[in-house]
């Protein structure tokens, strides 16, 4: 019998690969001699650095950048050296885990660490860069980026812009001609977990930005100002991204990338099970278990184990969902592919008392499932 696991990770608890490992304790307690195979992966977000250089063996490398308030920190990007690819997750330079509640600051947040990171991978020699959007702190359209990979922002008076989103509310000339030339060649694909437009009710700054620290007041600052960056990069390009299906992602991160990178925007469960070889793993899988920190209708938009479910439903191959708790809505997933769904919790208990112990939920889990699934009933 071959399982194969391939969790995301369970937010503020466990990484997807500890996950992976204990549901792999758990089946091996239920079923030794069965062959599993740990998968972990990621939609996009926070981890997903770490599931692609797990699936790809890729090297990790470390560059100092600046965070989202402009002070120096270590961020990881992984190098693919066979394939010339860099891999660069936003959320290392740019993320929201690295503020705590009392810096959230929508207003002033910049993704520059993000252009850093990629200056250092252009510095490698890379010709491919796969951007994971996801977990920012921020909300300036990429605009931070672009500064840090050559763009001049000006105002009216020809003063470059503040860091963060709101100052693009002053925004007159954009000069991209400093833009680093080695970009013109680079090959980008950023990988998004959400399919948000950059403006609107549905943009990044009403959906995200209070999550970023922003209250409805700055939200409807910030939008306006989003608004302007898209106008005047607009007339720069002669087209308009603003409504491009993930434009809104980290920020209006997708926004830049699609329209400064040329990036090709995907899901980033697709984008992360490609480098894994995932059609070759499910095809010689008996059985498939998953996971994440909650399940819920909106889990349908692009999350890891709804991406999942979809391919091994192509191939007839079951999927077991386990989930720190199970939303509203999230019946909707059985007709994705999921074959069940089960929450952790073995009893009442407070998030707070859970978290703790999510590995030996999950690993208890993992392994009732595979006694269940060893020792079928019989009529």
């Amino acid at each position: 019998m071959n399982i194969l696991l391939c969790p995301d990770s369970f937010k503020d608890a466990l990484s997807a690969e500890q996950a992976a490992q204990a549901m792999a304790q758990g089946v091996l307690s239920a079923a030794p001699h069965a062959q599993t195979h740990c998968c972990p992966l990621a939609d996009g977000g926070e981890g997903s650095l770490d599931a692609l250089i797990a699936a790809t063996g890729a090297k990790r490398c470390q560059v100092t950048v600046q965070d989202a308030l402009g002070r120096p920190r270590q961020a990881a990007w992984g190098w693919l050296a066979e394939q010339r690819t860099a891999f660069i997750e936003l959320a290392e330079a740019s993320g929201l885990q690295h503020l705590n509640a009392q810096e959230r600051d929508a207003l002033h947040t910049s993704t520059f660490g993000v252009g850093e990171l990629f200056l250092a991978a252009l510095d490698q020699g890379a010709e491919k860069a796969l951007l994971l959007l996801g977990g920012s702190a921020t909300n300036d359209g990429g605009a931070g980026m672009l500064q840090a990979l050559g763009a001049r922002l000006l105002d009216g008076e020809g003063q470059p812009l503040p860091p963060g989103g709101a100052a693009l509310a002053t925004l007159e000339t954009l000069e991209l001609s400093g833009l680093d030339p080695r970009l013109a060649t680079l090959s980008v694909e950023a990988a998004v977990d959400v399919d948000n437009p950059l403006l609107g009710e549905r943009g990044a700054s009403a959906v995200f930005g209070p999550q970023k620290g922003a209250s409805p007041e700055q939200v409807a600052a910030l939008d306006e100002a989003l608004d302007r960056w898209a106008q005047v990069s607009a007339q720069i390009l002669g087209e308009d991204y603003r409504d491009l299906p993930g434009a809104g992602a980290a920020g209006g991160m997708g926004f830049a990338a699609r329209a400064f990178l040329g990036a090709t925007l995907k899901p980033g469960i697709d984008m992360i099970m490609q480098q894994a070889n995932m059609p070759a793993l499910l095809a010689s899988a008996d059985l498939v278990m998953t996971g994440e920190g909650r399940l819920d209708g909106q889990s349908l938009s692009g999350k890891t184990p709804i991406g999942i479910a979809r391919a091994a439903k192509r191939l007839g191959k079951p999927v077991i969902v386990l989930a720190g708790s199970l939303g509203e809505g999230w019946q909707a997933c059985l007709d994705e592919g999921v074959t069940a769904a089960f929450a952790l919790a073995d009893g009442p208990m407070t998030l707070e008392e859970a978290l703790p112990r999510t590995a030996e939920l999950l690993s208890a889990r993992s392994e009732s499932i595979t006694r269940v699934w060893i020792n079928p009933m019989t009529p």
